[in-house]
């Protein structure tokens, strides 16, 4: 099969978001919403799952469209299987999965103990892996599109984030080698990479970032959950494998061709913070 798979509209198209209930995966189910598709979220709170539900409910372009919410820990490989041949069952294969379930907790490497590196590892890698390899057969029968979340740090490691940093890697890893495998069965796969966006997880990162993490972050802006929906919408419709919203596509091309650049720059605002201490 020649070309780029493209996602040509949304209207009607049935799309599952794990960690849908806030952050990235609401925004981007409540814009699909918008755009007249039926959207099934997932995430492991209810209370949160059900305050996003009638979020998207506002959303929604017409009546009769499906909107729904289930709980669900993707780390959890018998869960995913179980609670993903319910959905199907109810609501149908669907034709997009986007995976968005995810957080972070950065701090120097001394102090991330192995639990924490095996819990992110488990969410980011792990849960990415659970939902595909619950719904891959079904969406082998009929094609679709499938979008893993990864992040800035999926191609450019920084100070303070060894554990989040190499989950995110190995989500860019998996989903280009998947994106070689599905094209032939007309599944189409991108990687969402987003800086900096104000989530309420993003939030709960700044409580343990070191010093020198903030200070290479400086400048570098804040995006609205909302702007990397729409730039994830916009990816999907040009079949791009790497969505970089705001600076992260220009992050991409510099760590690519310019890595110096890129270390030169840590390195100052490094020792910047060093100096100050």
């Amino acid at each position: 099969m020649g070309g780029r798979i493209r996602v040509r509209g949304f209207d009607g198209k049935l799309v599952f978001i794990t960690g849908g209930s806030s952050g990235i995966g609401l925004a981007t189910a409540r814009l699909l919403a918008r755009e007249g598709a039926d959207v099934v979220i997932f995430a492991r709170g209810r209370e949160r799952l059900e305050n996003a539900l009638a979020e998207m409910e506002r959303d929604r372009k017409r009546e009769g469209q499906r909107l729904a919410c289930r709980q669900l820990d993707v780390t959890d490989h018998h869960q995913v299987t179980r609670v993903m041949e319910e959905a199907v069952r109810e609501f149908g294969t669907p034709d997009i999965l986007i995976n968005c379930a995810g957080r972070a907790y950065p701090n120097y490497f001394e102090n991330i103990g192995y639990e924490q590196f095996d819990e992110t590892m488990k969410v980011h890698i792990y849960g990415a892996w659970n939902t595909v390899s619950a719904l891959y057969a079904r969406m082998k029968e009929r094609g679709g599109y499938i979008v893993n979340t990864s992040s800035v740090l999926g191609f450019m490691g920084i100070f303070g984030y060894t554990d989040y940093a190499a989950s995110k890697f190995a989500v860019i890893g998996f989903s280009e080698a998947l994106r070689s495998e599905a094209k032939r069965h007309g599944i189409g796969v991108s990687v969402l990479c987003p800086p900096d966006t104000d989530t309420p997880g993003f939030a709960v990162e700044n409580l343990t970032k070191p010093p020198e993490t903030k200070a290479i972050s400086e400048g570098g802006g804040l995006l609205q959950p909302e702007e990397v929906a729409e730039a994830l919408l916009r990816g999907m419709r040009k079949g791009s494998f790497l969505i970089g919203p705001g600076s992260a596509g220009m992050l991409y091309r510099l760590k690519r061709f310019f890595p110096w650049l890129v270390d030169l720059f840590s390195e100052r605002a490094i020792r910047k913070v060093t100096k100050e201490k």
